[in-house]
């Protein structure tokens, strides 16, 4: 079953997609989830589906890049897909051209290391901190465990559930979440058309999707 499920997963994505969210994300989105939290608490972002990983590791080259206060707090990068073989790659960290093309070379030089065929594997440390999880996020019992989430990435995959899918997946990510969390959807994808527990806000060129505080 899981050589069907793999054989029949779409993993199109490169570092740097849609990268209108993660300026969004160390410009609006983070500052306002440490408003309401103590330093002591972590930071959970989650990154659904990841694919092969461009996705979650761009997150954290940004955050540590972008934010000035990416050493103050502690941050935690959940990712997940119900594909084990992109999972695979995407804890190997290595890729090629097409996944790069939209790395600035200074960033290339800083966290990527050249291999003999032409590819670059990404850093070590990179690779350690984010946690990856063969996840399908229709199972409740699987999903359960993802709890706390400050920041979901769920980008194109809502488009390929039918309605009922789309409704369900949503409302488990607002039950999963901290009050006050933000969704970033695909830019072909609306909340609105899925449910109304959700307040869109707008960042720039982005609409994001908060959880109300309670």
């Amino acid at each position: 079953m899981q050589v069907l499920v793999n054989s029949m997963t779409v993993n199109e994505t490169y570092f740097f997609r849609e990268d209108y969210q993660f300026n969004a994300l160390v410009a609006n989105i983070l500052p306002a989830i440490i408003k309401t939290k103590r330093r002591s608490m972590p930071i959970r972002i989650w990154s659904v589906p990841c694919s092969s990983g461009e996705e979650p590791y761009s997150i954290a080259i940004t955050i540590l890049e972008k934010w000035d206060q990416a050493d103050n707090w502690d941050i935690e990068i959940h990712a997940s897909d119900i594909d084990s073989k992109i999972l695979a790659e995407a804890r190997a960290g290595v890729f090629g051209a097409r996944s790069l093309s939209r790395v600035p070379p200074a960033i290339l030089l800083k966290y990527f290391t050249p291999r003999s065929d032409g590819s670059y594997q990404i850093c070590q440390g990179l690779r350690g901190s984010i946690d990856f999880s063969l996840i399908n996020i229709i199972d409740k019992n699987q999903t359960r465990s993802i709890t706390g989430i400050d920041i979901i990435f769920c980008r194109n995959l809502l488009i390929y559930f039918d309605d009922i899918t789309r409704r369900e997946t949503v409302e488990m990510f607002y039950q999963n979440m901290a009050p006050g969390g933000f969704v970033c959807l695909g830019h072909s994808e609306s909340m609105s058309r899925m449910t109304s527990l959700f307040i869109p806000r707008k960042f720039g060129d982005t609409i994001v999707y908060q959880k109300p505080q309670e």
